[in-house]
């Protein structure tokens, strides 16, 4: 059995995984294949409603709010949310916490001004900004709640005076939330939703129609809210699979059960590395990611060792991102905490071993 810390795609239950096979197969005994039924039949549009149904309950989604199941990954939102939402001539603020917070600053500067309110680049991105101040003038507040390179982690909603946009891409359904403080959430499904291919989209209804620009047809919210998520041949096998994966959630008892989880599963390890001489977490405590956690060797010469090390006993995708190096261990939902620990008794091991 393989332990997978990949950042994403990443790990899903194995009883979903047994369920989507079979429906590659025979989708609901209709006799056809989940990737071939069409996307305007009864029996997928049962899908799109329950997957909805599920996001809205699991996340206590409010009825002036529109869930959309989208294409194009948090990328395409770095540059729908301020087409959508940054008025002709308006500004918009951002918080810069990491790479795909700024990789969303540098989309909205297509469309307006944007105010950078704090970074913490010049740490490395090793801490989240705590003291800055959000303009009023803004058209929305942006930032990244959770950041998978650098293993930060912004629990505590930001108290903003305007609309507040957020990519959840690496925490959503990890955690509860209180979806009214927000005017925007958008997230990649690949974390702890389901495959790569589904963006998911929450939007606050009043907000759209305000900018001032036309907006082409394919990347404005409106057109997908009128078309229930249908404006164009949806992720028909990603939405399917997410289904099923928000069923096992719910089954597990939702987001207070597995917030639960994800507490003990992230302080086991970062436990491990305080108390391990060979290791260290280069983030601030106070911001440590529940779902990334990164970390170190006190000598780097011993990476590649223990990286070899790790592999050999079926830990996999633990390596640190290209632009960061060191390790990354990923949490999210479906990793179970035996995966944990197996992970510390390692470390354990490499440490009697380099004594």
């Amino acid at each position: 059995m393989k332990h997978n810390f990949g950042a994403g795609p990443c790990i899903l239950p194995q009883e979903v995984f047994k369920q989507a096979s079979e429906a590659v197969i025979n989708f609901n005994d209709t006799g056809l294949s989940i990737l071939e039924i069409s996307h305007r039949s009864k029996e997928f549009e049962a899908v799109v409603a329950e997957t909805e149904s599920l996001i809205r309950d699991l996340l206590s989604v409010p009825q002036d709010y529109s869930i959309l199941l989208l294409q194009g990954g948090a990328r395409q939102q770095f540059a729908m949310a301020p087409m959508n939402l940054l008025k002709e001539g308006g500004k918009s603020a951002y918080l810069d916490t990491g790479s795909w917070a700024s990789y969303a600053i540098k989309e909205a500067r297509n469309f307006g001004s944007v105010e950078v309110v704090a970074s913490g680049k010049d740490n490395n991105y090793t801490i989240i900004p705590k003291e800055y101040s959000i303009p009023v003038d803004a058209d929305y507040f942006h930032y990244t709640s959770n950041n998978t390179i650098f293993g930060t982690e912004l629990f505590e909603v930001p108290n903003s005076p305007v609309p507040i946009v957020c990519d959840m891409s690496s925490d959503i359904m990890s955690r509860k939330i209180d979806v009214s403080k927000f005017g925007l959430i958008y997230a990649g499904a690949q974390k702890n939703v389901g495959p790569a291919g589904l963006t998911i989209a929450i939007v606050k209804n009043d907000l759209l129609g305000k900018t001032g620009r036309t907006i082409p047809s394919i990347f404005d919210y409106q057109s997908h809210i009128n078309a229930k998520s249908m404006y164009n041949t949806p992720p028909v096998f990603s939405i399917y699979v997410a289904m099923l994966n928000l069923r096992w959630l719910r089954a597990k008892g939702g987001i207070e059960e597995i917030e639960r989880e994800n507490i003990v599963k992230s302080r086991t390890l970062y436990d491990e590395i305080e108390r391990n001489p060979l290791f260290r977490g280069p983030a601030a405590i106070e911001d440590r990611s529940r779902m990334n956690v990164a970390f170190v060797m006190e000598n780097p010469q011993l990476e590649s060792e223990f990286l070899a090390f790790a592999q050999k006993r079926d830990l996999v995708a633990l390596k640190g991102h290209r632009s960061v190096g060191g390790f990354r261990a990923s949490l999210y939902n479906a990793l179970p905490i035996s995966s944990v620990h197996l992970l510390v008794d390692v470390m354990q091991e490499f440490e009697e071993n380099n004594r």
